[in-house]
């Protein structure tokens, strides 16, 4: 009886979770699948062509990042507004959100086509002419794109806080899919160049822009933007958004700065470290789908909760979502492992690159299915609440310590080459996953609630 009465109690049945994970897991599998097409079509090109786009790429991931951040910061407050039933302040956030990021967002694009000679020439530095040809047409085509996919992110965001994450998935595949077959017609078909890999870029963003803003205005949803939409900021709402969004923007942009680092450092290591390390951080990438699918899940249903001021819920679907990322992972990390010399093979690796990258792949593995979900997926719970601020600094400063020193005293001073630096990475993880297990069992998460 007193099971029944627990379980009328969630806010989640078995059933709603299924339906928010399941599109989630699809919707990351799609575009770490689809980003791995786009750069072998690429690729077809010339390496001039992949090496003027992976700069470029380099930069768009630090403002995707941000649109990012800022469309999570969104997504707890009106989650959080939906747990206390206050529909109508759900609406507002979500207004002052996609107000906020389109703004920001066509500023940062003005910035860029501003300082395009710097970005190219300053940040980049000296780098092949042709390599530079590539690089500056990516850039002109792909900066406009920036408002598009901000304002996807920020509307995604939304419709995952109402647990809908069928439509984010839709909508991935359909800009997905645009992409990839605007990318074979015109590399493949019209013979085209770089120009033919950020054009469908482009286009696809701005079709699931304007798609997914023709459906957050749909009125019979939890989460709308409002009828009469005014132009005007509500400072107590973007303060809000920004309590969440600026912290967990620092923490990705930093994070994505420490792998630029690392990456300078495993350069020295010669070519068969170089493509060793990069074949397994590709493969890396279908590993923690999985942990990164049911993130959002925990942002989603903990927002909710911690909204409604049932902690008690917060924690036991914390506990439960942790279990299925566990369950996943080593289901999917298993089946890694075995297609593992199949996957190898597919790259002509040379006999000393192929062993190199087989060491590092069953390293990762274990690691990924012990450690992984800990140190990324539960901080999700902490963020949820509020507890933006202590994640932001033990993820930096554990990134720093452990991540990009200790890959020096490892991978340099110690003569462990590029497998020193991904055993500084796994340290990295463990150190994060002790300090947010701390704080998650202490609970002062808890008393961190935005009213």
């Amino acid at each position: 009886m007193e099971k029944a009465e627990n379980q009328k109690n969630r806010l989640f049945s078995n059933k709603d979770l299924k339906q928010l994970i399941i599109p989630l897991i699809i919707e990351q599998l799609l575009v770490v699948t689809v980003g791995l097409a786009d750069s072998i079509m690429t690729a077809s090109v010339g390496e001039a062509a992949v090496s003027g786009v992976s700069l470029v790429d380099s930069v768009m991931v630090l403002m995707i990042n941000v649109f990012a951040a800022l469309a999570t910061g969104g997504a707890v407050v009106t989650g959080q507004y939906l747990g206390q039933r206050k529909h109508v302040m759900a609406c507002k956030t979500a207004d002052q959100l996609i107000m906020f990021i389109t703004a920001l967002s066509v500023i940062i694009m003005a910035v860029i086509y501003l300082l395009r000679n710097f970005i190219l020439h300053g940040v980049f530095g000296q780098i092949e002419p042709d390599v530079m040809y590539n690089a500056r047409i990516y850039l002109l085509i792909v900066t406009a794109s920036i408002p598009f996919i901000a304002v996807y992110n920020g509307c995604a965001a939304l419709f995952r806080t109402m647990g809908n994450s069928k439509v984010a998935m839709n909508m991935s595949m359909l800009m997905n899919g645009i992409n990839i077959a605007g990318n074979a017609i015109m590399i493949y078909g019209m013979g085209m160049g770089v120009e033919g890999a950020a054009i469908p870029t482009l286009v696809s963003r701005i079709i699931a822009a304007v798609i997914m803003l023709i459906l957050i205005k749909n009125r019979n949803q939890a989460v709308h933007l409002s009828h009469h939409f005014h132009f005007a900021f509500k400072g107590y709402l973007i303060q809000k958004i920004l309590h969440i969004g600026v912290p967990n923007g620092i923490e990705n942009s930093m994070f994505q700065l420490g792998k630029i680092l690392v990456l300078s450092l495993i350069a020295g290591y010669g070519t068969s470290s170089i493509t060793a390390n990069a074949v397994s951080n590709l493969i890396a990438q279908f590993e923690i789908i999985p942990g990164l699918a049911i993130g959002f899940a925990v942002l989603t249903v903990v927002s909710r909760c911690v909204g409604a001021g049932d902690y008690e819920n917060a924690r036991y679907y914390t506990k439960k979502l942790m279990k299925i990322v566990y369950g996943t992972m080593l289901i999917s990390n298993a089946l890694i492992v075995l297609a593992l010399p199949i996957i190898i093979k597919a790259y002509h690796l040379s006999p000393e690159t192929a062993a190199l990258t087989e060491k590092l792949m069953i390293y990762h593995t274990l690691c990924c299915i012990t450690i992984w979900p800990i140190s990324f997926t539960l901080p999700n719970t902490l963020r949820a609440a509020n507890d933006v601020r202590y994640c932001m600094i033990t993820a930096i400063v554990s990134m720093w310590i452990f991540r990009i020193f200790l890959s020096i005293v490892l991978g340099n001073w110690l003569h462990m080459g590029v497998f020193g630096v991904w055993v500084a990475m796994i340290l990295d993880w463990v150190v994060r996953a002790i300090m947010f297990m701390v704080r998650y069992i202490k609970g002062k998460w808890q008393l961190l609630r935005i009213y």
